[in-house]
Parts: structure tokens; sequence; C-alpha cells
């Protein structure tokens, strides 16, 4: 089975960790006393904050519960269901069977992500770093890709950006991988619900929701910084590669990394590569590799 690299990888060079320095530098392992009264009461404003959000949770649930047991019969089902945004759900349904999981193996090495048709054409994009750690530049490395709805294909690499984490691959025509939506340029708010699509932890057509907390937030991913779109969407080992999308089903961008605390995994700050240097790069990749 391929090692999960990228998001979700403690330590690892894809990933933000809020306890770095503006230039990526990590802070000092043994803090000044300042430094750990400070950080000591955050972390107790956290919990404080986080039972609040629990106990809000739960009384939430049981007025949701409470209310929905006192509509007549007939009509609870259509209640609960009134709680799932439905353009959220036609979005799932449309941007799922474009989205592809993706495992790269050569010289000895092997990396897993995620990945999505970009045109009718069958190029898929994904994470350069998916393709660096499985060593996808060696002349026997092996691409493939799993559809979600579990038939697999070799996939060919037609180029890779190590500048901008992107690399894009193309999969046989009987594939037939519907191509996504992008939005268009400068067209995503903070704000607006998203969808981040994949195969976290190998669960191919996985769909988790959130909204978009920022745009144009300076981050420094491996040896390059980053103006990324950051989402609380939850992402995890395995999303790289994987389309951010919005309520539409339009991509607005690439997850490729996380924040973490001490390693400890997703905290839900995640960040995707904005769908306009997406397409720059991948046309640029398409227009030399074909």
């Amino acid at each position: 089975m391929a090692t999960q690299t990228g998001l979700g990888e403690p330590r690892g060079p894809w990933f933000i960790s809020p306890q770095l320095e503006p230039d990526g530098r990590r802070l000092p392992d043994v803090p000044e006393a300042g430094v750990v009264d400070r950080a000591a009461r955050r972390r107790r404003a956290l919990l404080a904050a986080l039972a609040v959000v629990a106990l809000s949770v739960g009384s939430g649930g049981l007025a949701g519960g409470w209310v929905a047991s006192q509509a007549p019969p007939g009509e609870r089902g259509s209640a609960a269901q009134a709680a799932i945004p439905a353009d959220l759900v036609a979005a799932a349904a449309q941007v799922v069977p474009g989205v592809v999981s993706v495992t790269v193996a050569g010289d000895g090495k092997s990396a897993s992500g995620s990945g999505f048709a970009i045109d009718d054409m069958q190029h898929v994009v994904t994470n350069d770093h998916i393709v660096a750690r499985g060593g996808g530049g060696e002349p026997d490395a092996a691409v493939m890709v799993e559809t979600s709805d579990g038939r697999q294909f070799p996939a060919r690499l037609v180029g890779r950006d190590s500048g901008s984490d992107i690399a894009v691959l193309r999969v046989p025509p009987s594939a037939g991988l519907t191509a996504l939506p992008l939005a268009r340029p400068g067209a995503t708010r903070v704000g607006e619900p998203v969808l981040a699509v994949g195969s976290p932890l190998g669960l191919a057509g996985t769909v988790t929701a959130g909204i978009v907390s920022a745009l144009d937030r300076q981050v420094k991913l491996g040896d390059n910084r980053h103006s990324a779109v950051q989402t609380d969407a939850s992402i995890n080992p395995g999303n790289s590669g994987g389309p951010l999308v919005n309520a539409r089903g339009e991509v607005v961008g690439v997850n490729t990394a996380i924040a973490t605390i001490d390693g400890s995994g997703s905290i839900g700050i995640g960040f995707a590569i904005p769908i306009e240097q997406v397409q720059q790069t991948a046309d640029t990749i398409i227009g030399k590799g074909g």
C-alpha cells in the first residue's frame, strides 16, 4: 500500500505551523518564561472556547431534536433534510466524478494523493510534491489513478512545476473523467461555503465542508512562499492535489497544506493554491508537454 504523504505529515515540508517565524524559522524549543505564560493563557482560553462551542453544539443538537420531534410524522424526514444546504449537495454530486486518487511509485518510493480533471482531454491536475515524493521523475516510475467508481488507469506525467507545486497527468480517453469547471479569477469571497474533495487516508470520494477563511494568505510551502486560499474545511493526508470547490461546483483552489501545532495533524486551518495560479501553470505545462 502506498505511503500517505503530503497533508498531515508531522513537521513535513508542506505544512505551515503557527509557531513559525515570518521567515519560516521555527521558534526556539525552550521559550522564555513570558512566552510560556502567554502560551499557557492561550491554551486555557482555547479550551474554554472549545467548551463553549461544545456546549453550544450540544444544546443546538438537543433543540434541533426537539423541533424535529414536534413536527408531524410525515414531515420529520423533510425537516431533517432541510438542514443540509442543497447547493452543497448538488456541488458534491457534480464534482466527485471528476476527482481521482493518485498513486506514484518508483525508485523504491511511493506516494499518494488526489487530483481532478481540468479539461476534456483527460488532463489531471495534482500536486508536484506527490510526484516528487513518489519518485515520479524516475524512468521506471509508475503513475496510477483510480476513479470514484473504482476503475484504475495508468497515467502519463505531462509535466511538473515545483515552484507552484503543480503537476499535470494525462489518462486514457477511456477513463471518461468529467472536467471540473473553474471559478472565475477574483470571484472567490471570504465566508463563502466550500468543499474539499479527495481521498484522505485512502478514502476515495470524501467530501468535507467549510468556508473560505481568508484570501491571499502568505504561507511558506517547502522552499517557496505562496499566496494561498485559507479554509477551515477538513483536510487530511491524501487530500493533497484535490480540488477546493465552491457551492456552484467550481474549483477555487488545489488543496496543498495544513497548519499544525506540534505535528498534531489537521487543526482546521488548510491552504489551497488559488485557481488563477493553478490554471496558468497547468496551461503552460500542457502547452509544453501535450
